[in-house]
């Protein structure tokens, strides 16, 4: 039995400003109405699987538990409390697919690659399940499509059955490097996906990297449930080393095999790429969203609140939201990631979060703000609650737009229907909660000398959230 692993903790800053670190691009939308993290879930059904084990980071945990509802309400969710690359989290579903069949295959899948041809995607993943290669660690490589300096590459050797026996990993080379890779044909991008017996893996991993195995089998031993959530010992899985599954392991065993995996595959790593994967017009501009352009050529728009207007433009990118504005040069986005480096060194929020963000009990909006004032659109799910809180610094004045609010001020509830309001005074305890069965929307008014998230004293939270989430 295959028991499928995909890996949901990156932050993906190269996508910056859609990407943020509170939504990452494995939970965005960014190739057709469902996100990443769905579509590399829909792929498996061509294959006999087990249901998939998620492992993501603790921020992240209800956005990917709501997205998997649509998907597959059965898949676990592990939560790592730290990023620790790729090893120990593999390390992790070894140990838990072993836990369920000792005979277990383990598929590891990164959560935001794009694979167009999901067909092939099973071809491959069975080819390396065949008997002559059931008992090697198999990576699966891409034949390069061009020199491409973003991405790994695996040096191949002999042919094994349907595989290709790995002579070499390469790290992300220079271009004149890439362009011999590319025609020599001895070389494969690295896609980052494996198949390996569990047990097979340990056993690497157990020969080559020993200190990581035994924090994660320590962390195994003491792994507990919460609500819908896997959690590990945090001060134990913080003395797990750091390492990845290439350099831990494939580079260093004598059974790495990689078979050929031509799929229309690519990991979006850059505004570049995801330009190259979307539809172009004559003048190979791709453009997403409300986008009027006039003599411009080979630009990425991409307009997700306002109309973008570009005139006499090429080899741009544009992107925009609610709260920020990219245009970089479409030769240079790798550099995006420094400029969110800059962002975190000026302490910009919006590193962090969009405009809108997103919460286990439904959303809220950041309209509008300014000295002593903000002003949110707040909608909550049917059936959800918000904690019981308090403010030691601001009041909220709360308009009920459409739905019903069951509202609990200090000894009182009560219910506020549309078109009425209440108010909560500062240091009030407060709670609201949606009793209806369609979504409730707000206006909330908030007033104060200090209006940051962190004013929030939670007494109680059916989500098991703590004050800073």
């Amino acid at each position: 039995m295959i028991y499928p692993v995909v890996l949901a903790g990156g932050n993906g800053t190269r996508l910056w400003p859609l990407s943020r670190s509170a939504f990452p691009k494995q939970l965005l939308p960014l190739m057709g109405e469902q996100t990443m993290l769905q579509q590399t879930l829909n792929r498996l059904q061509g294959l006999n699987c087990a249901h998939p084990l998620i492992i993501c980071n603790q921020a992240h945990r209800f956005i990917v538990a709501e997205q998997l509802r649509a998907n597959d309400k059965k898949a676990r969710i592990l939560l790592e409390p730290q990023g620790k690359n790729t090893a120990p989290a593999v390390a992790l579903a070894a140990l838990m697919a072993m836990e369920q069949d000792p005979e277990a295959h383990i598929l590891v899948l990164a959560a935001d690659h794009l694979v167009r041809d999901n067909k092939g995607f099973c071809d491959a993943v069975r080819a390396g399940l065949s008997p002559d290669v059931a008992d090697k660690l198999v990576t699966f490589g891409v034949t390069p499509e061009y020199a491409e300096t973003g991405y790994g590459y695996i040096k191949t050797g002999e042919s094994i059955g349907p595989a290709k026996r790995v002579a070499q990993f390469v790290e992300k080379p220079d271009q004149n490097t890439a362009n011999h890779y590319v025609e020599s044909g001895d070389y494969y991008w690295n896609s980052g996906i494996f198949l390996m017996k569990a047990q097979r893996f340990l056993n690497e991993l157990k020969r080559h990297a020993p200190d990581i195995l035994s924090v994660c089998q320590a962390c195994f031993d003491q792994k507990y449930v919460d609500l819908d959530f896997i959690r590990l010992p945090e001060d134990l899985f913080a003395s797990c080393r750091a390492d990845s599954v290439d350099y831990a392991v494939m580079e260093k065993t004598s059974d790495a095999v990689t078979v050929a995996m031509d799929v229309g595959w690519s990991d979006l790593g850059s505004w570049q790429a995801l330009w190259q994967n979307t539809e172009q017009d004559e003048a190979n501009n791709a453009a997403i969203g409300d986008v009027i352009k006039v003599q411009s050529e080979g630009c990425y728009f991409n307009a997700q609140d306002k109309l973008i207007a570009a005139v006499g433009v090429k080899d741009l990118v544009v992107v925009e939201t609610k709260d920020a504005v990219l245009v970089a040069d479409k030769n240079r986005v790798q550099e995006v990631k420094d400029l969110v480096d800059c962002l975190k060194h000026n302490d910009r929020p919006e590193v962090v979060f969009h405009r809108e963000v997103y919460r286990p009990w439904g959303m809220y909006d950041s309209i509008d703000n300014g000295e002593r004032y903000q002003v949110k659109h707040i909608s909550v799910k049917p059936g959800e609650k918000l904690s019981i809180q308090m403010h030691h610094h601001r009041a909220e004045h709360w308009i009920v737009v459409s739905g019903t609010a069951k509202v609990t001020v200090g000894e009182k509830t009560f219910l506020v229907t549309e078109n009425e309001s209440t108010y909560i005074p500062i240091g009030e305890l407060h709670a609201l909660e949606n009793p209806g069965k369609v979504p409730l929307e707000m206006i909330e008014v908030q007033s104060g000398s200090y209006l940051g998230e962190d004013d929030i004293v939670r007494f109680e939270d059916r989500y098991g959230r703590s004050s800073n989430e």
